[in-house]
């Protein structure tokens, strides 16, 4: 049998960063035999464009309900007063590919210190200094990201990871995706309690 929980995300997404602890919990809680795989989804093309007013009131709302709604998150709103926001996540996209493929613990260091640079320090993550700087701070080797970085093949690689994405009808994130023997099912995603999603994923497995 194969079996894989795919999450789809995007590491500018605020509720994929309001999802991480029930994540994390999840993970853990897994059956065994059930791989846990992510792909990236790809939200902002590359751009240099300011990101519009409108669109800016309506992230800065979104992170007012995240508050209100999952316990200890909370945002920086100095960054929308001290940075020119710019609607553009591929970037920061292709730096978790370049940092992967330094080890999947690097991925996951980076996608941490990018959270934090962005939600926390109201830096500016579609900036490249910005995704250099954490880079470093995740550990990983300078000039190695940076030449994986700019490469052809990362490009390739996340364009494949998004058309996955979209293979499996995914539009929103965070996602999941539970893969057993090629046929797909969605499970909720819950931000408050994994064990609603362990149910989830227990009732397909037995279901099959």
């Amino acid at each position: 049998m194969n079996t894989s929980l795919y999450y789809i995300h995007d590491p500018l997404c605020s509720w994929c960063y309001a999802f991480k602890t029930s994540l994390s919990a999840l993970k853990q809680a897994l059956p065994p035999g059930i791989g846990f795989k992510r792909l990236l989804g790809g939200l902002a093309p590359d751009s240099t464009e300011p990101m519009p007013l409108a669109l800016q009131q309506s992230i800065q709302q979104a992170w007012h309900r995240i508050e209100q709604t999952v316990l200890g998150v909370k945002f920086n709103f100095a960054f929308w007063s001290n940075n020119t926001p710019i609607r553009s996540t591929y970037p920061a996209c292709r730096s978790l590919l370049a940092a992967r493929k330094q080890g999947i613990e690097f991925e996951d260091r980076l996608l941490a210190r990018i959270q934090e640079a962005y939600y926390q320090h109201a830096q500016n993550p579609a900036l490249d200094s910005t995704l250099f700087e954490c880079a470093g701070q995740a550990g990983l080797n300078g000039r190695q990201f940076e030449l994986d970085y700019r490469s052809h093949e990362i490009d390739r690689q996340l364009q494949q990871e998004i058309k996955t994405a979209r293979r499996f009808g995914v539009c929103s994130y965070p996602s999941l995706i539970l893969e057993q023997n090629g046929k797909i099912s969605p499970v909720a995603v819950d931000y408050l309690n994994y064990r609603t999603m362990l149910d989830d994923i227990e009732r397909l497995l037995i279901d099959r």
